[in-house]
């Protein structure tokens, strides 16, 4: 299975990856893990 395949399955499924950075609520900062 190609990455381009397992991306299209995993959104077809539904998989949540995130919200922007600006969306945020500040107090959450010590609970959100960034890369």
């Amino acid at each position: 299975m190609s990455s381009m395949e397992l991306m299209t399955e995993l959104l077809e499924a539904g998989v949540h990856f995130g919200h922007q950075t600006k969306r945020w609520n500040p107090k959450m900062k010590p609970y959100i893990f960034e890369q």
